[in-house]
């Protein structure tokens, strides 16, 4: 065999065990700096439980942050559902001051979120179970917007109702507001309301 033949064996062999060469990953349809882009960026499609319980959410604005907190956490139920349990939910309470036992947890969820991204609320960020309590800190600190006011809320803004509190994801034109919110029906879930459900809104930036 001449040295021409084994050359060419060997490079045939060599480019038959190379690993195959990836394609650049392609362009996420959209504008990658909108709010959607940013938010797709951090938490990837279908991120389930992908934000740590205890690592704060970098970069962004603080909307941003607490929207990509509470996006990750899309389809976390109770278990048993009706219990208001979990051990995922077990983690939202652990944002709020005094190791709280197991209840309604829609307040919880939105102080994890907002612990997650770095503005936590309420005095000293020791966090709420209480929707009332929340909202009273609002007006104290004179972040409460009431939905009779002409305030247009903003992604990561907390939008109130009665007995039960979300998380403002986004504003439709026409103004209806999509949320993010714990503890409905019995899991973290996305939610359409009209502006008139709500009582009032908690700025969080």
């Amino acid at each position: 065999m001449s040295i021409e033949a084994v050359l060419a064996r060997i490079s045939a062999l060599e480019s038959a065990f190379a690993p195959p060469t990836q394609a650049p990953p392609a362009q996420a349809a959209g504008d990658s700096n909108s709010f959607a882009g940013m938010l797709q960026n951090a938490v990837g499609p279908g991120a389930v439980g992908a934000v740590s319980p205890t690592a704060p959410i970098a970069g962004g604005g603080a909307g941003a942050r607490i929207v990509a907190a509470a996006a990750g956490e899309v389809g976390q139920a109770e278990q048993p559902p009706g219990s208001n349990d979990s051990p995922r939910i077990a983690m939202y309470r652990q944002a709020t001051a005094g190791a709280p036992g197991p209840g309604p947890w829609c307040a919880y969820f939105v102080s994890w979120a907002c612990r997650q991204a770095g503005v936590p609320i309420m005095d000293h960020g020791a966090g709420s179970g209480s929707v009332d309590a929340v909202y009273a800190w609002a007006q104290r600190t004179g972040r409460a917007q009431p939905a009779s006011s002409s305030y247009r809320p903003r992604p990561g803004d907390l939008i109130v109702f009665n007995q039960h509190i979300g998380i403002v994801e986004n504003v439709l034109p026409d103004g209806r507001i999509q949320t993010i919110e714990g503890n409905s029906s019995d899991r973290v879930s996305r939610r359409t309301h009209p502006r008139g459900d709500a009582i009032g809104f908690v700025r969080t930036g």
